[in-house]
């Protein structure tokens, strides 16, 4: 997928999702990624805590592989 592709493919996930943190939290993302350096601290504290929890789950086994995941929420993709 190119640069282009990739860029439409975005798009299209943002325009669908409705959820105010996920935005807020992509914004972040993509602005801080546009200054250059670390994000993290730009994150609001709940995407900060989801991400630890995440993390921490993924450590002791509490995870489930992409592809099974993908399955599951393919119908919204």
């Amino acid at each position: 997928m190119d640069n282009v592709e990739l860029k439409s493919d975005l798009h299209s996930l943002i325009d669908r999702v409705e959820d105010t943190t996920i935005l807020n939290a992509i914004r972040a993302i993509l602005s801080k990624e546009v200054k250059e350096g670390d994000f993290w601290d730009d994150l609001p504290l709940s995407v900060q805590e989801s991400v630890r929890r995440g993390m921490e789950q993924a450590k002791i086994g509490e995870s489930s592989p992409h592809s099974e995941v993908m399955k599951k929420y393919e119908k919204w993709l």
